[in-house]
């Protein structure tokens, strides 16, 4: 059984920065595709970032790009997402997620895996 662990959330100013971390047990990262969601209170989950599997490829909501990095560790089985210049409507839970195709991911279709999340607060 794969699991997916979120680490790195906490509070934060607008303008500021976190690095999210996501460890995966269970089998290697490097069989998945992964990527990033986050859902605000009140709001549906959307996807936020996408990495392939050998972190070739990346893709990025429109609203988080030149402000995210997506990135992956496959050696220590673990991925990322950096996030710099954080707005107070960046605020959320934000989730890891693994699944078979890149695509999967941006789709949010069919996702594998999901992680408990991690809650992310910036204030203004």
């Amino acid at each position: 059984q794969v699991q997916l662990v979120e680490s790195g959330g906490g509070l934060v100013q607008a303008g500021g920065s976190l690095r999210l971390s996501c460890a995966v047990s269970g089998r290697a990262s490097s069989s998945y595709a992964m990527g990033w969601f986050r859902q605000a209170p009140g709001r549906a989950r959307e996807y936020v970032a996408a990495i392939s599997m050998n972190g070739g490829n990346r893709y990025y909501q429109d609203f988080v790009k030149d402000r995210f990095t997506i990135s992956r560790d496959n050696a220590m089985n673990t991925v990322y997402l950096q996030m710099d210049s954080l707005q107070p409507e960046d605020t959320a839970i934000y989730f890891c997620a693994a699944a078979l195709s890149t695509m999967t991911i941006v789709t949010g279709r069919s996702i594998d895996y999901w992680g408990q999340g991690t809650l992310v607060t910036v204030s203004s």
